[in-house]
């Protein structure tokens, strides 16, 4: 039982990994792939995009304001229906967003997101994503 869940943690934290790493690269279908059912929950913003086209939507829209946002410094942990990963987003802001003309600026943030997964899953069922809009609105329009 014991390798059984390590094999499970294992091949959960890969699955997470690479739809981290996906992102960076822009492979959205990659990343889409990493989904039982795509479905993202920003809970600073209270938004929830829930399905493969909501969730390619919002990769489109934030890429646009967005183009080099990316991931870095993560920090994985487990739980037994979850893997929580600390990282950094960058990006810097060349798109409008939310009817905000691009700044030219670049915001550096530390997020957590929860990757869950069914019990036994080893699909992501939702990405739950807390961060401080506070600290990215700050660099982006106080310089």
């Amino acid at each position: 039982m014991a390798a059984q869940q390590a094999s499970l943690r294992e091949r959960r934290e890969a699955l997470v990994r690479e739809h981290m790493e996906s992102e960076n690269r822009h492979e959205f279908e990659a990343t889409l792939d990493t989904f039982d059912h795509p479905r993202y929950e920003l809970m600073a913003t209270e938004e929830v995009y829930d399905g493969r086209e909501e969730v390619a939507g919002y990769y489109a829209s934030t890429r646009a304001a967005f183009p080099d946002q990316r991931n870095e410094n993560v920090v994985l942990r487990h739980a037994d229906d979850a893997v929580v990963a600390e990282f950094d987003l960058l990006g810097t802001h060349l798109g409008e967003l939310r009817g905000i003309a691009p700044t030219g600026r670049s915001f550096r943030c530390r997020m957590c997101a929860i990757f869950l997964f069914e019990p036994g899953g080893e699909r992501i069922v939702c990405e739950r994503v807390y961060f401080d809009q506070q600290t990215i609105a700050r660099q982006l329009l106080e310089g």
